[in-house]
């Protein structure tokens, strides 16, 4: 199906892939065009003009002209590399796993010109996923862990008319890119240093010179956020970072906040002429999130109350999406000249339906949802499971019935499930920066903390002799820590893609919290599963993909080695052909069923 797409600067023209092919499509008229392009196209952009196309094809990047003036046909514009560890045009790793950039490839705003990310890997360490299915056919990776190399990232202006430059900053310092802005009044690179205090927003010249129009430090870290920064019409620079007298994030215009005290921005959304529309989250209430409209004229509007909501405006034309606890799906509205008009879902109606009921606490950002049986407080006490995330960025609890579909599937299996997010996920500043250099013991004591709440609240009705924990990926991490840690509290785990070392996990999300553990191995210790090992007295599901290329296998299997040279029994299911997470649907269905038949034996 189609995942994303691109389009002129009007929307009068789209191109989309498909299994690899590229479809021009004529908005207005619904005509769609095959184009002979050779495949597979990866990643194609149309410039603001709806003329030309580029695209990734064989690590390189090409172009080809939509009107037949140019050329027939694709045009590589980019050198040809003698080494197999060089691409062009592809977001790196670190990019699109921790930055939220897919993109390698830019036009300019006159369409001149593209600027382009190369990428050497050569330097980075090579992992192998050996596919036990089929032994012959091992999976190669470059894969950035802490402490070790990154991927080398460069980046070019290729010129429609054959020029190139190598655009310049300093890399040494800063080793990151994390975005490039193209817009009238030219680009803007933003750059950031290896250890994250340091980020730069710079300028581009013809040449490729740069020069520092903001720069940012944190003692922490500078956190990156959507959309930020961005230009206004008028080209006043727009951009979000943290308020630190006030210890909110806000938003930005040049160098004067603008967004309310009392709200912690989350994302730019869009910038529509003058106009800047973002979302943010009330501190006293952050499982809400509303869409904000700022301009000089009107100063700081409102659009949306309650619920989780978020949307853009562009050309006088906006799109705002609505969620609330009482529904599944999405409102979408779109509102133009031409009227409003609710955009129709055809997603297939959810088989459960959540009723969630909240705990607060004393931390307003410590967010609990508990969901029972049918949504029905139970006549007895029964078992209970805690189904976190738990870590940094991962919010799951939201203003939006969709967030707890499968929470109250587990609920109407016959437990009392409780999901909450503790310190190190979104809320303010210093709530997220708390896990600095201590990713476990306060994340698991906020679980604990949760725990305790729920059973006030609701007297009578939770099990406390049988708590089980799930999670996957951090919230495996988590789960597994439980049960390590604390096997007073917790009966049973279910660990799915843990980190359980993190000096296997990548440079960027592990350094920012536990710095360089070249420099800072003490940090890595004590965050570590492994040492925990022969502390298991419960019984223990590890659940690993084996072809996981995020959080590799090889967490699941030290971490089994150490329970093993321990003497602990514990249980492992290896998940052949899947990565970090389980699309195929008889998998994902397949795998509750496993972790409910475990949990339900383990808690008996």
């Amino acid at each position: 199906g189609i995942v994303t797409y691109s389009t002129d600067a009007d929307c009068t023209r789209a191109v989309v892939t498909i299994n690899g092919i590229a479809f021009l499509v004529d908005v207005k008229s619904a005509v769609v065009t095959e184009l002979a392009l050779p495949s597979p196209v990866i990643d194609p952009r149309i410039d603001r003009s709806g003329r030309r196309i580029c695209f990734v094809h064989d690590n390189a990047v090409w172009v080809h002209d939509l009107t037949g003036l140019a050329s027939t046909s694709a045009v590589r514009i980019t050198p040809t590399e003698t080494s197999p560890h060089t691409t062009w045009g592809i977001a790196d790793f670190i990019a699109g796993e921790e930055m939220d950039r897919t993109r390698g490839t830019w036009w300019t705003h006159n369409g001149s010109a593209l600027l382009v990310q190369r990428t050497d890997v050569s330097e980075v360490a090579e992992l192998v996923i050996e596919n036990p299915v089929d032994p012959d056919s091992p999976m190669m990776t470059r894969y950035p862990a802490a402490g070790t190399t990154n991927a080398a990232v460069t980046l070019h202006r290729m010129g429609l008319d054959g020029s190139q430059a190598e655009i310049n900053w300093d890399h040494r310092t800063y080793e990151y890119l994390v975005d490039v802005i193209t817009d009238s009044h030219g680009e803007l690179l933003v750059v950031q240093s290896r250890d994250q205090r340091r980020y730069e927003i710079l300028t581009v010249g013809p040449d490729g010179s740069t020069n520092v129009l903001s720069e940012t430090t944190d003692p922490e870290w500078v956190e990156l956020i959507s959309g930020s920064p961005a230009r206004t019409e008028s080209g006043q620079l727009v951009s979000v970072h943290d308020d630190h007298d006030n210890d909110h994030r806000r938003l930005f215009i040049n160098d004067e906040p603008v967004s309310p005290i009392g709200w912690d921005v989350r994302a730019i959304t869009g910038v529509d002429s003058q106009t800047v529309f973002f979302s943010a989250c009330p501190s006293r209430d952050s499982w809400v999130c509303d869409l904000w409209s700022w301009n000089a004229a009107d100063g700081l509007v409102q659009l949306t109350v309650g619920g989780w909501n978020s949307g853009t405006s562009r050309g006088g034309t906006s799109v705002i999406s609505r969620n609330s606890l009482d529904a599944t799906a999405s409102d979408v509205v779109v509102t133009s000249a031409h009227g409003i008009h609710t955009v129709e879902s055809f997603a297939e109606a959810p088989s459960v339906t959540p009723v969630v009921y909240r705990v607060d606490s004393d931390e307003p950002h410590l967010r609990i949802a508990v969901l029972f049986p049918q949504g029905q407080l139970p006549s007895q006490a029964l078992p209970v499971l805690l189904d976190p995330y738990g870590g940094p960025h991962g919010q799951r609890v939201v203003n939006a019935g969709s967030a707890f579909l499968t929470a109250q599937w587990w609920a109407d299996q016959g437990f009392v499930v409780v999901v909450t997010d503790g310190r190190g996920m979104p809320g303010s500043p210093s709530w997220e920066k708390s896990v600095k250099d201590d990713l476990a013991s306060g994340v698991l004591d906020d679980q604990v903390s949760a725990l305790e709440l729920v059973t006030a609240k609701f007297p009578g009705k939770l099990d406390r002799s049988r708590v089980g924990i799930r999670g996957w990926s951090f919230g495996g991490y988590l789960a597994a820590l439980a049960v390590l840690d604390r096997p007073d509290v917790f009966h049973a785990a279910v660990a799915g893609a843990p980190v359980t070392e993190w000096r296997l996990y990548d440079t960027h999300y592990t350094e920012r919290y536990l710095g360089d553990p070249r420099t800072q191995p003490d940090a890595y210790d004590a965050n570590s599963l492994l040492p925990r090992a022969p502390q298991l007295t419960r019984p223990l599901l590890l659940i690993h993909g084996v072809d996981d290329d995020n959080v590799f296998v090889s967490n699941t299997a030290q971490l089994s080695a150490a329970l093993t040279a321990a003497g602990k029994e514990h249980q492992v299911e290896y998940l052949t052909g899947v990565t970090h997470m389980t699309p195929q649907e008889e998998v994902a269905e397949n795998l509750l069923l496993l972790q409910l038949d475990f949990l339900k034996k383990s808690l008996a």
